[in-house]
């Protein structure tokens, strides 16, 4: 906080504040009012702040707070606060330093340099002692609705929420707080949700996608005219079905994975993150391969070809044996290290750059920049896996192509390199970026609606 009235919340009673804000003199502070109250005292917030503070205390629902909600509100508030600096004030000496703030972070899967940790604590620190007092950060956070480190650090967690249609990404990191109180599944539910309406809605692209990758070039005119409109939706029911078991089986590995590889009494590194992950990754990939399969057989169908996804699993069971269910299994497998190990260290250069360059007033970077780093960091996992991906779906389904293609992963890529040249393992990458903006935008919008609506976020 900044300006010359940065201790009114101090000197001033609740009332004395009150009064200040609600400049109609009605005996209610409305969201307007707050947000230009705040600003012209100096106290920044964050876009969207006093929107909820007014939501989460008007308990009468009349658009505003009275005194009676604007004071409880705040008494509530500063508890949480409160309890929220003891958690991080590690030697109980009534100030937090940058080292508490990145063992803290340390603590919740996230690591940072100490400058970083700095920049940090610049953006709470008033005097300049390169220390928080518990004023300092009362004065800091008491117009912010978060009120806890987990959910200031969540925004520069590198979240898996965003969904491109690829399920290769590292887990999601949670707190111990998170597992023991049952907020874990909450927030893989919203996630899971989340992807199956963004994947609803990338659908017709998909499939655009997957017909490019086997050479069958189909736009989506043709594809209409085939099948009628529904047919671009075709596969895209299984695609929804294994987000849930994929999901589940990834979150519980990693948490085994991560055990195994770190020593105990030890943090987690960056790097055995990026080893749990992937082995995670491996293990769900391994368990739901069959369902990907069907996916891209039944996305290639042609109308009547199948009956859903259990008539399609038999013929291909009946017609080609049980190994059917893991071709392409092994570029697949490969393409997760990639993937995840670039994912994972673009968001993090990207993250640490805007921190060392633009935190000066908040380490909150705002959702664009949050957006960006995650849909930035994913596009290049694609861009290195691609070619992986696009064998693994012409091996998936190969019992649709000429005998002549019918061949090995490495006889496959020396074919493609032979007639197509080296873009040829890239072929239908433009209908997947294409996909990429509007899956990020939606499964956001939809993450965010379904954490309200399971209590995630108030």
């Amino acid at each position: 906080m900044t300006g010359p009235d940065q201790n009114l919340i101090d000197e001033s009673s609740y009332q004395d504040l009150f009064d200040k804000l609600d400049t109609n003199k009605d005996g209610k502070v409305d969201i307007a009012e707050l947000r230009a109250g705040l600003t012209a005292m100096g106290i920044s917030f964050r876009k969207g702040a006093a929107q909820k503070i007014v939501s989460s205390g008007d308990k009468n629902k009349d658009g505003g707070l009275d005194f009676n909600e604007f004071s409880k509100y705040l008494k509530e508030h500063e508890k949480k606060l409160r309890l929220t600096f003891k958690s991080l004030d590690k030697n109980n000496d009534g100030c937090i330093d940058a080292s508490e703030i990145q063992q803290s972070l340390e603590e919740l899967g996230m690591e940072i340099t100490q400058e970083e940790a700095q920049t940090i604590l610049q953006s709470m620190d008033i005097d300049g002692s390169m220390m928080v007092d518990w004023n300092e950060w009362r004065q800091h956070f008491l117009f912010n609705p978060a009120h806890n480190l987990n959910e200031i650090i969540r925004y520069w967690k590198h979240t898996s929420v965003l969904d491109i249609g690829e399920s290769i990404a590292i887990p999601d990191e949670f707190t111990e707080e998170e597992k023991t109180s049952g907020g874990w599944w909450k927030q893989l539910a919203a996630g899971a949700m989340a992807g199956a309406v963004s994947r609803t809605g990338t659908a017709p692209l998909d499939r655009v996608k997957v017909f490019m990758q086997v050479l069958y070039w189909r736009g989506l005119k043709q594809m209409i005219k085939e099948g009628g409109v529904t047919s671009l939706w075709r596969g895209n029911g299984i695609n929804v079905i294994k987000i849930a078991p994929e999901t589940a089986i990834k979150f519980m590995a990693y948490e085994q994975f991560k055990k195994l590889l770190t020593p105990e009494g030890e943090k987690v590194q960056t790097y055995q993150r990026f080893m749990a992950g992937s082995l995670a990754g491996a293990t769900a990939q391994t368990s739901i391969y069959p369902m990907e399969v069907m996916k891209t057989r039944l996305t290639l169908g042609k109308t009547g070809q199948y009956n859903g996804m259990l008539d399609c699993g038999k013929k291909i069971l009946r017609t080609e044996g049980m190994k059917a269910f893991y071709k392409g299994y092994t570029p697949n497998m490969i393409g997760i290290i990639p993937y995840a190990g670039i994912d994972l260290a673009v968001y993090e250069s990207l993250k640490n750059a805007w921190l060392s360059h633009y935190a000066k007033d908040t380490a909150n970077p705002g959702i664009l920049v949050l957006l960006g780093c995650g849909t930035i960091s994913s596009t290049c996992g694609q861009l290195a896996s691609y070619p992986l991906a696009l064998l693994r779906t012409r091996m998936q389904a190969q019992a649709t192509l000429d005998a002549s293609d019918k061949s090995t992963m490495t006889g496959l890529a020396k074919g493609i390199m032979a007639k197509e040249g080296f873009f040829g393992l890239y072929r239908g990458i433009l209908p997947n970026f294409m996909k990429v903006i509007p899956a990020v935008s939606i499964s956001y919008v939809v993450y965010e609606y379904m954490k309200t609506g399971l209590g995630i976020s108030k």
